[in-house]
């Protein structure tokens, strides 16, 4: 019996401000069974991609993307906001709602050619997920695929990954 992911995905309004739902994949995180059965998913789609390393964003993607990395005996890289990288690093700059925000990845974290996959636990606009796959590339790497628990379609962070084959575990369209 597959599960629905779904129903384990809590709608928060107001959160983190009025007039925003936010998808809180904890109660995902907190059951074993499904945990399980979304790293099996994804891990299934990163096989069929031939997937050599996997790259998550702070901090959501490394919940995502290291049971990925580990169930595929493959090795994790994390995309690290400012400071939180002791060598050198290579970055990549996107925009939020009111500013901008950066991602470093370390230099030596992705060989040249190596397939690679992203993951996060949610798409929303895009840019932070724009912004990884920016990183890998300036390094070498090979996006082979993008995997998400959460897709908000509202938000269209499809377009700015277009051109990239994408995962979605669960999507949501408006509050």
């Amino acid at each position: 019996m597959a599960i629905d992911f779904k129903d384990y995905i809590a709608s928060v309004p107001d959160f983190p401000e009025p007039g925003i739902l936010f998808r809180d994949i904890s109660p995902l995180m907190a059951d074993g069974k499904a945990y399980g059965a979304a790293t099996d998913a994804i891990a299934d789609y990163a096989k069929n991609k031939g997937v050599e390393m996997i790259v998550g964003p702070e901090a959501r993607g490394f919940i995502v993307g290291c049971p990925v990395a580990y169930k595929l005996g493959k090795g994790f890289a994390p995309a690290r906001k400012k400071g939180k990288l002791p060598r050198e690093t290579v970055s990549a700059t996107y925009n939020l709602e009111y500013g901008t925000s950066t991602l470093y990845l370390q230099k030596d974290a992705i060989k040249p050619g190596q397939k690679v996959l992203v993951c996060d636990d949610l798409l929303a606009t895009g840019g932070t997920i724009a912004a990884t796959i920016e990183l890998v590339e300036q390094l070498g790497g090979i996006v082979v695929g993008t995997a998400f628990i959460v897709e908000l379609t509202d938000l269209h962070g499809r377009d700015k990954i277009k051109g990239y084959d994408m995962l979605a575990l669960t999507q949501y369209a408006g509050a």
